[in-house]
């Protein structure tokens, strides 16, 4: 059965995006929380072009290969360029999340009826993967909804002071267990399951 997971680079203050995010340049002023993707020297087995530290490169290809469907925001999507009419992740199939009807490519999805049916769509486009979430908003949505397994923070040293943050109101708190911290060369790796 697949996993909900969610996996992303976020500054110590909690932002996944510098200031002034948007098409074309979705990260705004915040590109330095993906260093760590380029600056070791252990090639990624599943990105080409990376070079990771040799301690985040097998947490890192592990989680990327455990990926077999995403489920992004509209706002992630679109500032992303629409991934190009393809995935982030190598091989994989995206669910897009919108309020409002829009064009996708044949290896995208869309689903306009809230976050529980874009989840209920992920798994069988996932092929027995798990299903990765992208965005702060589709992360809390599913976390709201109690449909979240695990979270994955790359926490990067740095405060960026603004941008998109990555968690945002929660009707309620909600306990995570640490199932592992991998310290390594401009990040640290925290994976989290969600207790349910």
């Amino acid at each position: 059965m697949s996993k909900v997971i969610s996996a992303h680079s976020v500054s110590v203050d909690g932002y996944i995006t510098g200031r002034d995010p948007r098409a074309g340049h979705g990260l705004g002023d915040g590109g330095t929380l993906f260093d760590w993707y380029f600056t070791g020297d252990t090639p990624s087995q599943a990105f080409d072009g990376f070079t990771l530290s040799a301690a985040s490169a097998p947490l890192f290809d592990t989680l990327a290969t455990r990926v077999g469907a995403i489920v992004a925001g509209r706002t992630t999507f679109e500032d992303s360029d629409r991934f190009g009419g393809a995935s982030p992740v190598p091989g994989t199939h995206v669910v897009v999340l919108s309020h409002e009807r829009i064009e996708v490519s044949d290896r995208q999805t869309l689903v306009t009826t809230g976050i529980e049916d874009a989840i209920a769509t992920a798994p069988t486009l996932a092929g027995g993967k798990d299903v990765s979430l992208m965005g702060g908003g589709v992360l809390t949505s599913a976390l709201a909804a109690g449909l979240v397994d695990e979270i994955v923070l790359h926490q990067v040293p740095v405060l960026l002071g603004a941008g998109r943050p990555f968690f945002r109101e929660l009707p309620s708190h909600i306990r995570l267990d640490l199932l592992n911290a991998v310290p390594a060369p401009g990040v640290t790796h925290l994976h989290y399951a969600v207790r349910h």
